[in-house]
């Protein structure tokens, strides 16, 4: 017995779905697109810090110092085996439960400082817990990644550098880094898709990213396939784009390592 079932009037059903009458109104598109600028921009902040912290993070895997070794490994540890949405939880209720009194009403007020040619306004306490969860968990695996591509690295690499005179931190910043990000890439791609993905569970506490409103639209419309339509397309072309990039940059490397070996 198969799974999905379709009758004579499955497939009418799904293209009168988008019949006049019942496509999503542009206040309801807007929604969600806001929703889904909130999730490039939540996206793109945890890419970024998750892949400076990782450096930092795999980089320590590597020290002589036996504690900042010892505390990269219970860091990684712990963000890798606990789950995101309960990590969510934990900065949304549990932190600032141990805040003062007044200090959940700065977070949650309105702030913006004004540069002259734009304004930067405070993000809400949603995001910023969002923001904090994310991360952290990203950078536990984005540093896995990066130190798969530091152990791609020849060890005659680092012998090199040590004998033209750099220190073990300039071995590391100049020599191994450089060749271990390019070599962890790939896979660095498919952790920056993940963190999109991964995203949508912020909507457990309640920021309006993309997931959260296209709910938000469902409920107000009932026009179910649309609005979750809509939000997995948008997910879909955010996702092609990453990848669209990661072969890009494959195939612009691959060209240029062949000119090198033809001169």
């Amino acid at each position: 017995m198969g799974v999905f079932h379709f009758t004579a009037t499955t497939m009418p059903a799904l293209f009168s779905a988008f019949s006049t009458g019942q496509l999503l109104a542009p206040k309801y598109l807007l929604w969600m697109w806001h929703g889904f600028l909130t999730t490039l921009q939540l996206s793109a902040v945890t890419v970024l810090l998750s892949t400076l912290l990782g450096l930092l993070l795999a980089s320590a895997y590597g020290a002589d110092y036996r504690p900042l070794r010892a505390a990269a490994v219970w860091f990684t540890s712990l963000f890798r085996n606990t789950p995101l949405l309960v990590q969510l939880l934990f900065w949304y209720f549990g932190v600032p439960a141990l805040f003062a009194d007044g200090w959940m009403e700065w977070l949650n007020a309105s702030h913006r400082l004004d540069l002259g040619v734009f304004t930067l306004s405070w993000p809400s306490f949603e995001f910023v817990a969002a923001m904090f969860g994310l991360v952290l968990y990203s950078t536990a695996y984005v540093s896995e990644e990066i130190r798969a591509g530091i152990r791609g690295v020849p060890a005659t690499q680092t012998l090199a550098g040590a004998a033209i005179g750099l220190t073990p931190v300039q071995v590391q910043r100049y020599i191994v880094l450089p060749q271990a990000v390019r070599i962890a890439l790939p896979p660095l791609l498919g952790q920056y898709m993940n963190i999109l993905k991964n995203t949508s569970l912020t909507m457990g506490i309640g920021l309006a990213e993309l997931s959260y409103t296209s709910r938000q639209v469902e409920a107000e419309t009932f026009l179910t396939f649309q609005a979750f339509g809509v939000a997995t397309l948008l997910y879909v072309v955010a996702i092609a784009v990453i990848e669209s990039i990661g072969h890009w940059y494959q195939q612009t490397r691959a060209l240029q390592h062949a000119s090198g070996r033809r001169k």
